[in-house]
């Protein structure tokens, strides 16, 4: 890797950080909003879905309208950077009760749709040969934006609610003017010119395409659900072995280790190939799945580690599902094809969250837990079929 592309690859790592930091910024300081908004039982599920839902829209407008393949992406991640900012602080300077907060974000939620998925695009026109690499530091970057309020908790309790908010939209805000003053669009970029309603159709007849897309929806499954828990999951234990967790420290720790499994696979799949690193990840991870229902038992030393374990591996194979979709898609449309997935993909990700909220209510979260193996089940039946596949587009 030539030194231009190396430090274009850094600034992308840095922005995308930035910018996905606005996603978890409400459950980091969940206790606060369910005061201040009164939001009673099902906040964390009912918050988290909101983000995704606004995500799935967002996803869903971006791929018809083919705006990461019609558009700048380094404007595009811009422009959509400052309007999730906005909608993040907005919960600050308008708040108006509950309903207020589901909207602003699911506003939150929308324009991520131009941050995590046009990031992955802009890495791949400037990485096409190297691509499980680059996305492994790219996925890796949106992992500890996900965990970076909760470090923010960590570290700074004192700090009121409102404050934390702030700080995270200008981290976000950083992002987006990176990625516009520092990264100009991709030598591999092709550029389409009008839209395509038919697009997405067309993306899905490829069989290979399916085999990665299938994959990457049974990671989905999984994922969120796991991350949006993991604040529960530590307190539950704290208060029923009597242990006083720093629970913002373990969620962001537990949460940010998952930056390993993607940079580690990354480097894995440039001998191995990355069918075969998201497939080896996502039976590790649905290992963690089935034995979860113990996870109240384990003495406190094996609990953190199983923990730290799951979380390494639960989005580890995230860069390579997306190297295999890009991989798989018509060149034209690579831009398309990222965020259409990411759209069905964060689908299935308010179908488990809200599935999880409400049968833990009634069985007990580790309990319930388990369940979230159906995902990693079907993403190996899929991806297996791409192990030892020459892939092109």
């Amino acid at each position: 890797m030539h030194r231009r592309e190396r430090y274009i690859l850094y600034i992308i790592v840095i922005a995308q950080f930035c910018g996905t930091s606005l996603w978890f910024a409400g459950n980091a300081i969940l206790p606060e909003l369910t005061e201040e908004f009164e939001l009673g039982r099902g906040a964390v599920s009912n918050l988290t879905s909101a983000v995704q839902f606004g995500f799935i829209v967002g996803t869903l407008t971006f791929a018809l309208l083919n705006i990461a393949d019609r558009f700048s992406p380094s404007k595009v991640f811009l422009f959509s950077t400052v309007l999730g900012s906005i909608s993040n602080i907005l919960i600050v300077v308008a708040p108006l009760g509950a309903v207020s907060l589901w909207a602003y974000r699911f506003g939150t939620g929308f324009f991520l749709a131009g941050i995590y998925p046009v990031g992955m695009k802009i890495a791949a026109d400037w990485y096409p040969g190297k691509l499980g690499k680059a996305l492994g530091y790219l996925v890796g970057a949106l992992v500890l934006g996900t965990a970076f309020p909760h470090l923010i908790r960590s570290f700074a309790p004192e700090l009121a609610w409102q404050e934390i908010m702030w700080t995270i939209s200008g981290v976000a805000l950083t992002g987006g003017f990176l990625i516009y003053l520092f990264v100009p669009d991709g030598p591999g970029r092709i550029k389409t010119s009008s839209i395509r309603l038919g697009a997405i159709v067309d993306i899905f007849k490829v069989k290979n395409f399916r085999f990665a897309s299938f994959g990457y929806f049974g990671h989905m499954w999984e994922l969120y659900a796991f991350w949006a828990f993991v604040p529960v999951i530590l307190q539950i234990y704290s208060e029923t072995n009597h242990l006083p967790l720093p629970v913002p420290l373990w969620s962001f720790l537990i949460i940010g280790s998952g930056f390993f499994g993607c940079v580690i696979g990354g480097y894995w799949a440039l001998s191995r190939g990355s069918a075969w690193v998201a497939f080896v990840q996502l039976l590790l991870s649905g290992i963690c799945c089935l034995f979860a229902f113990l996870i109240t038992e384990f003495a406190p030393p094996v609990f953190l580690i199983f923990l730290l374990i799951w979380g390494i591996t639960v989005v580890g194979d995230s860069p390579q599902f997306s190297t295999l979709v890009a991989h798989t898609a018509p060149k034209e449309l690579i831009g398309t094809a990222l965020t259409i997935t990411n759209c069905i993909g964060f689908s299935i990700t308010i179908l488990s969250i809200q599935l999880l909220g409400r049968i833990s209510s009634h069985f007990g979260l580790p309990g319930t837990m388990s369940m979230l193996a159906i995902g990693p089940v079907i993403g190996l039946f899929a991806v297996r079929n791409l192990i030892g596949r020459k892939l092109t587009n």
